[in-house]
């Protein structure tokens, strides 16, 4: 691949990781994978991979720690990543059952106020 072909793939990376941040589907410490993972999942060099790490690192999505991997930070994430995992968990259960996402919202709007 060109350098210039990279660095549009670095984006690329960049882009999709900063969406799934934003939109809380990776929530608040939880950990992305490698960059070497990242960079055999999208088929590139691990030096392309870093590269989009870095930028979301330096926009302050991401933390990474020697030993921990890197995280996304806790200012990024509109939610917890615990809540995140659970949100997975019951959309797979839901789905499984074959409950709506209508009707899974609706049932989640009236058991909210009345657990508060």
């Amino acid at each position: 691949m060109s350098p210039g072909g990279e660095s549009a793939t670095s984006s690329m990376i960049y882009e999709r990781l900063r969406g799934l941040i934003a939109s809380g589907y990776l929530g608040q410490g939880e950990r992305l994978p490698t960059v070497r993972q990242t960079a055999a999942d999208f088929g590139v060099a691990p030096g392309t991979a870093a590269r989009a790490f870095r930028q979301l690192e330096q926009e302050g999505l991401v933390e990474t720690r020697k030993g921990g991997g890197t995280r996304v930070a806790d200012s990024a994430s509109p939610l917890p990543g615990l809540v995140v995992a659970k949100m997975r968990e019951l959309v797979q259960l839901a789905d499984s059952l074959n409950i709506t996402v209508d009707d899974l919202q609706s049932a989640l709007l009236a058991i909210w106020p009345a657990t508060r």
